[in-house]
């Protein structure tokens, strides 16, 4: 790691352990994210809320990196943290420390944080103050570098005049394209920011797996997303099955197509990209690992599809968006 940011075009494929509503043993788990190493997935992205506090996925990463103390050193860790109760956020120092020191408690000395990012911003509170904070506790060791997470074009200005910024996580994918259009992408592209693209797959609408509402398991949280609400949902199911139809054509999977059209943007906009698919499938890790080449024809294709196709829905619930730095 620089000062200042990753060589991430070392790293084209990142692990995300993200919030799941069936619960996967460690022991499965592990062979996943061996895979996902083995793959050449060496950036992980972890939150200090993807779980109960008592099993969440930082005691999962330290139960991995103290059978496997010999990985820790391969890979790069990004963690989101900073949310208090009833996703509360607080950018002041007095805010946000508590949640780096608890991060690093919770990993036990197993592996460092080489990224920690608030997972959104706290809009009470100046994002310099909150730079200001990060960099102190980088200074003191306790974090590597310091990400941003759902952030606007100007909050990214205005952060990096402050402190070095390691990546800016955004949702970007053929589910999620606002940032292709909002100055995100290219403000990362001035400052030579790496993005990571969370949901690549759009909360795995993308994979074709759910046909109807009905798919998604009662307790999974998809059900309050607006975009998997009926109505909206069959609306949304004729842009998968369109671009199925270039799957198909391909010899290739649909997530596969999704996976490669975010990094297809890298060449358009000039910024390295790092989708973060969420897998707890082995199988899964190697679909979603295996990048397919896009020629010209096809990304223009594709283009018509998104044209043709919008995506209708907000990606959270109306509470949820009002935390997102718009």
């Amino acid at each position: 790691m620089s000062d200042g940011g990753l060589t991430m075009r070392q790293m084209q494929h990142l692990l995300g352990f993200t919030w799941t509503p069936s619960p996967t043993s460690y022991e499965d788990a592990f062979k996943v994210m061996k895979t996902a190493l083995k793959q050449g997935a060496n950036f992980w992205n972890g939150g200090e809320h993807y779980g109960p506090p008592d099993a969440n996925s930082l005691q999962l990463l330290k139960a991995y990196f103290t059978k496997y103390p010999e990985d820790a050193e391969k890979v790069v860790l990004s963690i989101k943290g900073g949310m208090g109760k009833d996703h509360a956020f607080d950018g002041t120092e007095k805010g946000v420390r508590p949640s780096v020191e608890n991060c690093v408690r919770l990993l036990g000395g197993s592996k460092k944080i080489d990224i920690f990012e608030c997972a959104r911003v706290d809009k009470n509170t100046p994002i310099e103050e909150t730079m200001a904070a990060l960099l102190k506790m980088r200074n003191e060791g306790l974090i590597g570098g310091i990400g941003l997470s759902e952030v606007r074009a100007e909050t990214i200005r205005r952060a990096a005049k402050v402190a070095p910024i390691a990546a800016v996580e955004i949702e970007l994918s053929l589910w999620s394209t606002d940032p292709t259009r909002n100055g995100i992408l290219d403000a990362c592209r001035e400052l030579k920011i790496p993005v990571v693209a969370y949901s690549p797959l759009g909360r795995g609408f993308l994979t074709g797996k759910f046909q109807s509402p009905d798919d998604i398991p009662e307790g999974d949280r998809r059900r309050t997303f607006p975009r998997f609400q009926e109505g909206m949902f069959d609306a949304n199911m004729k842009l998968v099955r369109a671009l199925e139809g270039i799957a198909n054509k391909k010899g290739v999977t649909l997530p596969q197509i999704a996976i490669s059209w975010v990094l297809a943007l890298e060449k358009q906009f000039d910024v390295t990209i790092i989708p973060i698919p969420g897998s707890t499938k082995r199988d899964r890790v190697l679909e979603n690992t295996t990048v397919v080449s896009l020629a010209d024809a096809e990304l223009a294709e594709v283009d018509v599809i998104l044209s043709q196709n919008p995506v209708e829905g907000e990606r959270y619930a109306e509470n949820v968006m009002r935390l997102s730095d718009g």
